[in-house]
């Protein structure tokens, strides 16, 4: 529905603390890996770290 062009940036996500509600909770934790793929382009893959 929308052309994206080169440096365009997709953002996508829920409210925060959303995860507090979920059963079980859907919070994040050191070492924990969230990856995002997208075919044709590959995938974008990131190591949480540092949790306080």
């Amino acid at each position: 529905f929308t052309r994206l062009s080169p440096g365009d940036v997709i953002v996508t996500g829920t409210p925060g603390g959303v995860g507090r509600f979920m059963t079980p909770t859907g919070l994040l934790s050191e070492g924990d890996v969230v990856e995002v793929e997208i075919t044709g382009l590959g995938t974008l893959r990131n190591t949480v770290e540092g949790v306080s």
